[in-house]
């Protein structure tokens, strides 16, 4: 299966960091990304501890926009945070941030950066209406929302991308552990064959540093 092929969606909570990391990286190596928030509206940090309020935009609000706001209301303080040097690392890959729920795109492997996000992925998949009936595996590896944690586990999910794209057949595998998809379920675990599959292409760097609770989840849409 050829990069292009695997269609991969990043989700954190505001399309800001994680998501975003791992997009950039991912893109640079030839796949098919796109990067979500879950949740709504965006909300960027206050300037300091003693002044905490976040910005709050919308999902469409460009992050050129976000910046120039920003520089309107203190440059110092938000050029001396970093805010606006990652508002502006963000604007070359994409315009704005997008919110998961708004996305009807089809993606192979979707993975999420938190327990929370996971759920709410997965809350969005089962009100989904089937109509194409092809798997999306969801892979949940919780991320410290830190620039330096989101640049360590993008890597490891471009890794983890590679060996799904050096699979036979990610479907099959996933179908093989959970038996028929003629079966009336929305949702399939397919923790068994589908991990042992992917993770003999796995390198010792990320089998080592993959989370405790780390999961695949296998569903049709």
């Amino acid at each position: 299966m050829p990069p292009s092929a695997l269609g991969v969606a990043v989700v954190c909570m505001i399309n800001m960091n994680r998501s975003m990391q791992a997009h950039s990286i991912l893109q640079k190596k030839g796949f098919s990304v796109c990067s979500f928030g879950a949740r709504s509206p965006v909300r960027l940090p206050g300037p300091t501890r003693c002044r905490p309020h976040p910005m709050r935009c919308d999902f469409s609000t460009r992050y050129v926009h976000m910046c120039d706001d920003l520089s309107r209301k203190d440059l110092e303080c938000y050029c001396g945070n970093g805010i606006l040097r990652i508002l502006e690392r963000k604007e070359r890959i994409k315009p704005h941030p997008e919110r998961f729920q708004e996305c009807s795109d089809s993606f192979e492997v979707i993975f999420t950066c938190e327990e929370r996000v996971y759920d709410q992925v997965v809350q969005e998949l089962c009100a989904r209406e089937q109509v194409t009936f092809r798997a999306v595996h969801v892979v949940d590896m919780d991320i410290e929302d830190t620039l330096e944690e989101a640049t360590f586990r993008a890597f490891l999910i471009c890794e983890l991308c590679q060996s799904f794209q050096q699979a036979d057949d990610m479907e099959d595998s996933g179908s093989a552990a959970v038996g028929s998809r003629g079966e009336n379920r929305k949702e399939h675990s397919s923790h068994g064959l589908l991990l042992l599959t992917v993770m003999a292409g796995f390198g010792p760097l990320l089998i080592k540093n993959l989370c405790v609770g780390f999961r695949i989840r296998l569903y049709f849409l």
